[in-house]
C-alpha cells in the first residue's frame, strides 16, 4: 500500500478487485522512431479492451501504458533514467509533453470505442521522498475513485519528483505493481511484443516463481529503454500477490476473459 492510505479510505474492493493490464510501449509505438505510433497494434489492442468491457468479461480496469518511442526517446535524450534524474524544467517537460501526447493517443482511440477512460498522470501525483531506488509515494485514492464511478484510469510512465534528484523516470512496470498491490487486483497482465519471457532457446517459459531461475535468460530490450527491459518487469510482478502474466499480442483478449497466456509470474 502506497501514499499512507488505509484500505478503508481507498476501498478499492468495493466492487470487486480491477483487473490492471499494461500495453508496452514497445507494443503501441515503434520504439526505434522517435514519437510514432504502431497504429494497428494501438487500434487492436484498444478493440481487445473496449470488447471485453462490452461483453463483461471485466467489469473494473486500470490501464497503463509504456514511453516506447514517445516518453524513453527523450529521457535518454536528457540522460534521465529511474535512478539519474534532471533539476533542467524544460527536460522534463520534454519527457512528460512526450508522455502526455501519448496517453491522449491512447485515451482517443479508446473513446472512439465507447470505453469511459479518463487520465491518471504520476508527475502530478507521485514522488520519491527519500530519493532514487527508494520506495515511491504513489497516493490511490483518486484512481479508486475513479474505478469506483465507472472509469477506466489510464496512467502511464512518467516522470516522478525525487529527492536529491530533480525528477526522475517511474517506468509502467513499477506503476503496474503500486496499483496491483494497492487496490487489490485479481489479476495483472503485461502485454509487449513478445509472446511471454523467453528462455535461451527462444521458447516461452510457462510459468516463474523465482527470479534466480530465470535470471540467466534475461537481458535488456534491444530498443532505447530507460526503465530496464524484461528483467525489470519480471523482478516487479514477482513481487505481487495475484497472478501476473506477460504476453503478446494474441494474447491480450485470452488474457481480458481469464486466460493464462504467455508466461505465468507468482
Amino acid at each position: 500500500m502506497t501514499g499512507g492510505e488505509t484500505r478503508s479510505e481507498a476501498d478499492p474492493t468495493a466492487a470487486g478487485p480491477p483487473v490492471v493490464l499494461k500495453l508496452g510501449g514497445s507494443l503501441i509505438t515503434e520504439k526505434d522512431h522517435p514519437e510514432t505510433l504502431d497504429d494497428a497494434a494501438l487500434d487492436a489492442a484498444c478493440d481487445a479492451v473496449a470488447d471485453a468491457l462490452a461483453d463483461g468479461a471485466v467489469d473494473r480496469l486500470v490501464l497503463v501504458h509504456g514511453g516506447g518511442s514517445f516518453g524513453h526517446h527523450h529521457a535518454s535524450e536528457h540522460g534521465v533514467s529511474t535512478t539519474a534524474g534532471t533539476s533542467d524544467a524544460e527536460a522534463v517537460m520534454d519527457v512528460h509533453g512526450a508522455m502526455t501526447t501519448l496517453n491522449r493517443f491512447v485515451l482517443s482511440r479508446l473513446h472512439e470505442r465507447g470505453v469511459p477512460a479518463v487520465p491518471v498522470h504520476p508527475l502530478s501525483l507521485s514522488a520519491r521522498p527519500e530519493g532514487p531506488g527508494d520506495d515511491l509515494d504513489l497516493p490511490l485514492s483518486s484512481t479508486a475513485t475513479l474505478l469506483g464511478e465507472g472509469f477506466v484510469p489510464v496512467l502511464h510512465g512518467d516522470g516522478v519528483a525525487t529527492a536529491g534528484e530533480g525528477v526522475t523516470v517511474v517506468s509502467g512496470d513499477e506503476l503496474v505493481v503500486e496499483l496491483a498491490a494497492g487496490l487489490d487486483a485479481r489479476r495483472v497482465g503485461v502485454c509487449s511484443t513478445v509472446p511471454g519471457v523467453l528462455d535461451v532457446d527462444g521458447d516461452v517459459i510457462p510459468a516463474i516463481d523465482s527470479f534466480e531461475a530465470v535470471a540467466d535468460a534475461l537481458g535488456a530490450s534491444d530498443a532505447t529503454d530507460v526503465s530496464g527491459g524484461m528483467a525489470a518487469k519480471v523482478r516487479e510482478l514477482l513481487g505481487l500477490d495475484a497472478p501476473a502474466f506477460v504476453f503478446g499480442a494474441d494474447g491480450l483478449s485470452p488474457f481480458l476473459r481469464g486466460g493464462d497466456p504467455g508466461t505465468r509470474i507468482d
